[in-house]
Parts: structure tokens; C-alpha cells; sequence
């Protein structure tokens, strides 16, 4: 038996000394060191990742699950409502506000407890009042971030408890993640009201009975650690391991560090320094070039050849001149490292054959930046030309014919004209 114990206590001893020593990530590229198993340095506004570590590889992520459960909260309920709590919301374990079965809160008190203090009992509460169950208000989350983008990416819990479905957990990646947040503070109709109730430094409020007050402090350390921080979301499971979310503007340039697996218990400060090591990263190697200050290949703009076209003569080439149409998804610009270059793409028709219509798309413009691409511009006609066709024809024969008689009349006229003269 004391063998056992033995083998036993040595496992966890090493179990623990492994967490507890720091894993340094290194990106050559960026000559960066991280303590993060994956992170991802993402631009806000464009979606563009800008420094990548495991970014695709799905580990579970704690309580940064509580953003999506926070902006699906925003776009679908009104904070005013009444939340009824039950048994099952009641019973969820710490850290928890302590609600209890049967009583009522006003939903945007409980959206402050979910991020400020990170309440897992009010997570619930929230996703049974929107949702109508967890399993409901899972599937709402699960498609907002289709709809976000996220490809790996499966919600089971509200409040990034651990948790299996199947042959799924309860996941994301570091992109996903990032994406996510990208989403709650640039694109989404909520994101003002997202901002606001995540940078509340403290709250205090009560149930609707009066009878139980509460006090909550946020705990996002990353609000007062760089001047310009937006929002964020801490996270930690024995699974997880300490994870974080966090959002930052400045000098024009918005981005967001999404960080999984980032040490464990006793280094709660390792996500803080990666944090901010991403994000001065970003802040002094990105600059913000527009696309139109690149030179555009001189042919792009030259007239297209149309055969076969109504013109004034028979067999005619004919020239018509092509204008740029933007397409509504293209970027203006990107933030771009100094050695980063724009690639132009040219793709462009020589010739056409009538018939030709207006607006005619004939080619395209395609800026890129390394493998991706970021603007296109479509090449279309200014005008149009009909094809040639019999009525045409006969009426060039009609015409030339005339012309032609006219032309001998006028030269016997002139004959006659010299001749009387000449008497």
C-alpha cells in the first residue's frame, strides 16, 4: 500500500511542477516570448492575424467563453427584463454570485456579475432567461460564431465550465477567439453597450425583492495596465489552464490578443505579460497603408478592342474605354509590417466581340498581402455596342451605294460645268 502511495504522491508532485514551470513559445519570426501554448495578435477592424502561435488548435477556454455569452445576451434580450433563477442556475459551482432558487434580478445587473467577477451562476440564469434552457441558449451561441467566422469553435456551457457533447468539448482556438471579440467591439450592433459593461470598474446592486444586495469589482487588470485598453475576458479551468481575451485602441489602430493554455496555477501574471508583449508588438511594427497609394499597372486602364461592333466602317476595330468599380468588401488599406509588400494582380480580357453592354464586367484588380487577399476592383465597360447584324449591313450597303451614285453625279455635274466654261 505505501508503494502505491508513493508512486502516487511522485506522479502528482511531478504533475505539479510541470505546471508550475513556464513554457516559453518562440517565434522566430517575431522574436517573441511566450509563455501561451497558442496566441494570436489579431487587427480588429480588418480580421487580419498579424502574429500566430498553434492559432487553429482547439483547447478549451474557461471563462473568455463569456463573451459570446454576453454580446448574445445583448442581441437578443432587453437588460430591463426580469430574471427568474432556478434550482439549476442556483446550484452552479464558484466563483459564483450566490443567487438562489426562486429569486429575481434585473438582467443587466446579472450581465455585470458575468463580467466583472465572471459569475458562473449568473451565466446560467442569463442563458436560461435568452435561451429558454442552456442547451437552447449553447445553439444561439454556437451560431453567432458561424456567423462570426470561427471554424473551430463549439459551445456546450455559458460559462466555460468544462464540459463534453458527444465527441465534442467545449472549445475554440486562439483566432476564433480572437475573431470573437473582434467582432463584439467593432462590428457588432451591440458593441457599444458591450464596451460599457465590460470596462464598469464596480457595480453594486440588488435583487428585485431589495431584500439582498450584491457588490461586484471588475477584475480585467489589462484596463489600467496600457494606456488605450478596451475590453477583456480572464478565464482559468484545471483544464484550460489560465486563458484571456483583451482589446486595445490606439494611435488609430485597433487589436485584439487571444491567448489559451497560458500557465497554471501559481502564474496568473503570465497572460498579462504576454498580453502586453502582443500588443506593443503591434502597436510599433504595424502601420496603416492604403492600397491607393500603390501604382496600378498601366494597362489596366487602356481601352478594350471590340470586333464585330456597329462602328462606321465595315470590319472595324473598335475601342471602348473600362472604368473601376469597387467591390463593398474590399478594405481601403491594412496595417502592414515595413517589409510586408502589396501584390497587384491583374486579370483582364484583350478583346470582346459584340455584343457589348454597359457595365460589362471585364477583369478585375486584386491587391493581396502575403496569401490573402484584401481588395478587388472590378474592371467594367463605359458604354455599349451592338453586334453587327443584317439590318446593319444593308444599311452600310444602301448608304455606300448612295454615296457612290452621288459622287458620279457630281462628277458629271463638274464635266458639264468645265465643258460650258471651256465654250
Amino acid at each position: 500500500m505505501n508503494r502505491y502511495m508513493n508512486i502516487l504522491t511522485a506522479f502528482i508532485l511531478t504533475i505539479a511542477i510541470v505546471f508550475q514551470q513556464p513554457v516559453y513559445v518562440t517565434a522566430e519570426e517575431a522574436n517573441l516570448r511566450l509563455y501561451a501554448k497558442a496566441a494570436v495578435l489579431m487587427d480588429a477592424d480588418s480580421g487580419r492575424v498579424l502574429y500566430d502561435r498553434c492559432g487553429d488548435e482547439q483547447l478549451a477556454m474557461a471563462s473568455t467563453t463569456k463573451i459570446m455569452t454576453l454580446i448574445v445576451t445583448l442581441e437578443n434580450a432587453n437588460l430591463e427584463d426580469t430574471v427568474d433563477v432556478t434550482a439549476y442556475a442556483a446550484s452552479m459551482p464558484p466563483v459564483h454570485l450566490g443567487i438562489r432558487n426562486g429569486e429575481q434580478y434585473r438582467l443587466k445587473d446579472l450581465t455585470l456579475s458575468l463580467m466583472l467577477e465572471s459569475h458562473n451562476d449568473s451565466a446560467v440564469a442569463i442563458a436560461e432567461h435568452v435561451g429558454g434552457s442552456v442547451e437552447q441558449f449553447a445553439a444561439l451561441m454556437n451560431q453567432k460564431a458561424q456567423e462570426i467566422g470561427c471554424k473551430n469553435t463549439y459551445y456546450i456551457t455559458p460559462n466555460g465550465l468544462d464540459a463534453v457533447q458527444g465527441d465534442q468539448f467545449h472549445s475554440t482556438t486562439a483566432r476564433d477567439l480572437a475573431l470573437v471579440m473582434s467582432y463584439c467591439i467593432t462590428k457588432s450592433p451591440q458593441k457599444d453597450m458591450f464596451l460599457e459593461i465590460t470596462r464598469t470598474p464596480n457595480h453594486t446592486f440588488t435583487d428585485l425583492s431589495g431584500r439582498r444586495s450584491f457588490s461586484c469589482v471588475n477584475h480585467n487588470a489589462f484596463l489600467s495596465m496600457m494606456p488605450g485598453a478596451l475590453s477583456g475576458k480572464t478565464g482559468f479551468t484545471a483544464k484550460a489552464g489560465y486563458c484571456y481575451v483583451g482589446a486595445l485602441q490606439r494611435d488609430g489602430k485597433t487589436f485584439v490578443v487571444a491567448l489559451l493554455a497560458c500557465g497554471w496555477p501559481n502564474h496568473k501574471t503570465y497572460k498579462w505579460s504576454d498580453t502586453r508583449m502582443l500588443m506593443e508588438y503591434g502597436l510599433s511594427k504595424y502601420q496603416y497603408r492604403r492600397f491607393d497609394e500603390v501604382e496600378l499597372p498601366a494597362e489596366a486602364m487602356e481601352d478594350i478592342i471590340v470586333s464585330n461592333g456597329q462602328g462606321s466602317k465595315i470590319g472595324e476595330k473598335l475601342q471602348l474605354p473600362v472604368e473601376m468599380v469597387q467591390e463593398e468588401t474590399g478594405k481601403e488599406g491594412l496595417l502592414m509590417r515595413e517589409d510586408e509588400k502589396v501584390t497587384i494582380t491583374l486579370q483582364k480580357v484583350k478583346a470582346l466581340t459584340a455584343p457589348v453592354v454597359k457595365g460589362q464586367e471585364i477583369g478585375h484588380i486584386s491587391y493581396a498581402v502575403g496569401n490573402e487577399e484584401w481588395k478587388r476592383i472590378r474592371l467594367v465597360t463605359t458604354g455599349e455596342i451592338e453586334a453587327i447584324d443584317l439590318d446593319w449591313c444593308l444599311r452600310k450597303v444602301v448608304g455606300k451605294w448612295m454615296f457612290s451614285n452621288d459622287e458620279k453625279v457630281l462628277e458629271k455635274d463638274s464635266e458639264k460645268s468645265k465643258n460650258l466654261l471651256g465654250d
